[in-house]
């Protein structure tokens, strides 16, 4: 993936986002995530929800995201989904179209948050994997 793949922008969900330099087609990988940084569960249980919400929960690890996937939103209707920290197209995605992603996957286990994304399916509350 080359830089120009992706770019932050405003977002209508939230603040900033992750947007499609280019057109990426279904099963493509959109972002590789740099995971280089974790944290332990007492450090993340810390944070204040500011800080939560740029730190995924994968194998029992605290990957604290850095850009541009720290921006990636989350919707309930997502065009991504995240797999061996990357995030994959589920569907074709045009170029300038927001990136998203569901973060129920990527929730620590019984971590929930309101949900914003505006999706015509928004569950409006988001919940980590131990209460779906």
């Amino acid at each position: 993936m080359k830089t120009d793949d992706v770019y932050i922008g405003e977002s209508k969900i939230h603040r900033l986002g992750v947007f499609a330099g280019r057109d990426f087609a279904r099963g493509e990988v959109v972002l590789h995530w740099d995971t280089a940084k974790t944290i332990s569960n007492k450090d993340f249980s810390v944070m204040t929800e500011e800080e939560r919400q740029y730190v995924a929960f994968v194998d029992n690890q605290h990957i604290v995201m850095q850009e541009p996937e720290k921006y990636v939103n989350h919707s309930c209707d997502a065009n991504t989904a995240s797999q061996n920290c990357c995030d994959i197209a589920l569907r074709d995605i045009k170029e300038g179209e927001e990136i998203t992603s569901d973060y129920s996957r990527e929730l620590a286990p019984d971590e929930r948050m309101d949900c914003r994304c505006g999706s015509k399916n928004c569950r409006k509350v988001v919940s980590g994997p131990a209460t779906l």
